[in-house]
């Protein structure tokens, strides 16, 4: 579910927590969250169960890398662990872009790693999602603890799908911010893929968390103009929503349109077509509509 902001030159992309009861996850957030320079971050969101809670809050990444001048935004998500939310699991892992398995290192959670990784599998599957090919990354949390069990031991019973791994002790902080890094990474180069043509613009080297400011890059190389759309999922209530196609500007010039009213001075003119569900109107068929969007 990748949501484009034209206003703010961003790309919003989803990243989903999921593991068993009490492996890490809420704590990974947190850490998070703290370590955050206040400016570049959303207010963190709770909703809170019996036994485990939901989390949610989003960021601005200064290291990442743009995909055609555009910025990307993250969204982090925490799923309870209890097998009895499996609902809100499964509601919460909707139009993910990226998961991050956070796996409880003890030697007795071992069977409860493996179960949860199977659900995981099994709610991407009911959703038409194949976690062997959305962005995923293993975390082995917990490596502090005195039954933790050898990585590699882990990685033969869990790590099915051979993707990246990190060692982390979330209440202390150790690789939490690597765990990040590594997953939003994966989520840039794969949104690169299929909206910028495998291009990502690098910044200057500086760290997740911020730090000291630095000048600002230069700016992105003209954009060249593609003949693939930019195709922007967007899940919303009833899935009205279905296609979204961006024209490249020259294009829309060379359409056949009436010019603005001289109040109303712009660059372009894009044609945006939005095809809704037939449920709404009577008659057969959908109904297309064309909005113009006047961009100054």
């Amino acid at each position: 579910m990748v949501l484009f902001n034209a206003a703010t030159k961003e790309l919003t992309a989803k990243i989903v927590y999921y593991g068993p009861g009490l492996c890490g996850k809420t704590t990974n957030l947190q850490h998070v969250y703290d370590t955050l320079p206040g400016e570049g971050r959303g207010k963190m969101l709770s909703l809170a169960t019996q036994t485990d809670r939901t989390l949610f809050f989003d960021f601005l990444p200064i290291d990442l890398g743009t995909i055609r001048g555009m910025k990307t935004r993250v969204q982090l998500y925490t799923v309870p662990g209890q097998v009895f939310y499996d609902a809100t699991r499964k509601l919460v892992l909707r139009g993910a872009d990226a998961v991050v398995f956070v796996a409880d290192s003890q030697a007795p959670a071992l069977e409860s790693n493996k179960e949860s990784f199977q659900n995981l599998i099994a709610n991407l599957k009911e959703q038409g999602t194949d976690l062997s090919k959305i962005p995923h990354v293993i975390q082995w949390n917990k490596r502090d603890t005195p039954n933790a069990l050898p990585v590699a031991t882990l990685n033969k019973e869990i790590n099915l799908f051979g993707v990246p791994t990190f060692e982390a002790c979330a209440m202390r902080g150790e690789g939490v911010k690597e765990t990040l890094t590594g997953v939003a990474r994966l989520v840039l180069k794969s949104l690169a893929e299929k909206y910028g043509g495998g291009v990502v613009e690098e910044p200057p080297p500086t760290v997740l968390t911020g730090g000291e400011p630095l000048s600002p890059p230069p700016p992105p190389p003209a954009m060249v103009e593609s003949t693939k759309p930019l195709e922007v999922e967007e899940l919303s209530a009833g899935e009205l929503l279905e296609e979204i196609d961006e024209f490249p500007v020259d294009a829309a010039f060379s359409l056949t349109h009436t010019p603005a009213p001289t109040h109303m001075p712009h660059r372009s003119v894009v044609e945006v077509p939005i095809v809704l569900d037939r449920s709404l109107f009577s008659g057969e068929g959908p109904v297309e509509i064309k909005l113009k969007l006047y961009i100054k």
